[in-house]
């Protein structure tokens, strides 16, 4: 029996790539977004290539669009096997935390963190057990590293889904959940830009062997290039 896996922020960049890759493994699609023509977009993509996919319309900073989303999945009556966590804002004007208006922060937070969250939560009863839950993070929510004086409001919510990831990982271990953070590095899409050194391909890559090829009992860890990293 395929597995079916939800994908945040499906519609482009490394989630649509995500989608291709894990649909051409034989995983049953449903990708998600907030735009509706792109989202349709990327839907008639994927049927080109004969993937199994449905769609879900989702706003992660509308905790209401989350619900509807989630009543809108049971009509598929499918079990879900894998949820990655891959929508995200970078706000433009995200450039100084004692300038700019604290508004920025909360609206980062909001859809960074607490969308992931209120998507866990809503999609939770449907979760197979063993299953799998990755959230994209990124090097910018690091403790370890240095401080790249870079949207800080992005790296703030970023270090607080690492957080997330580690509690939910302690939390859903009884039922068998594994819960990891993955880094994709710096890649070409909308959000990273043309200079960005990594292709979508790459960014997808960890992403992919977590929720195909990976030990489910890797839990509460971080990952980059397939190698666990520090938080």
């Amino acid at each position: 029996m395929n597995k079916t896996v939800l994908i945040t922020g499906s519609n482009k960049g490394i989630g649509f790539e995500t989608a291709i890759q894990l649909g051409l493994k034989g995983f049953s699609i449903i990708i998600s977004g907030r735009d509706e023509e792109r989202l349709n977009n990327a839907y008639n993509l994927l049927k080109k290539k004969d993937i199994a996919v449905e769609k879900l319309l989702i706003d992660l900073s509308n905790v209401e669009s989350i619900r509807h989303a989630a009543s809108k999945y049971a009509d598929f009556g499918f079990k879900l096997d894998v949820l990655i966590n891959n929508a995200a804002i970078l706000l433009k004007n995200d450039q100084k935390l004692t300038v700019e208006s604290e508004e920025i922060l909360e609206k980062t937070i909001r859809t960074n963190c607490y969308g992931s969250l209120q998507v866990i939560k809503s999609f939770l009863p449907f979760m197979s057990s063993p299953s799998i839950i990755i959230n994209i993070s990124s090097g910018g929510g690091s403790m370890t590293d240095p401080v790249g004086g870079w949207s800080p409001a992005y790296c703030i919510s970023k270090s607080m889904l690492n957080a997330l990831t580690r509690h939910l990982s302690y939390e859903l271990k009884e039922k068998q959940i594994s819960v990891n953070a993955v880094c994709p590095g710096w890649v070409k899409t909308d959000m990273g830009g043309s200079d960005a050194p990594r292709s979508v391909q790459q960014g997808a890559e960890t992403i992919v062997w977590l929720a195909s090829g990976a030990d489910n009992s890797l839990t509460g860890k971080f990952f980059r290039d397939k190698k666990e990293i520090p938080w």
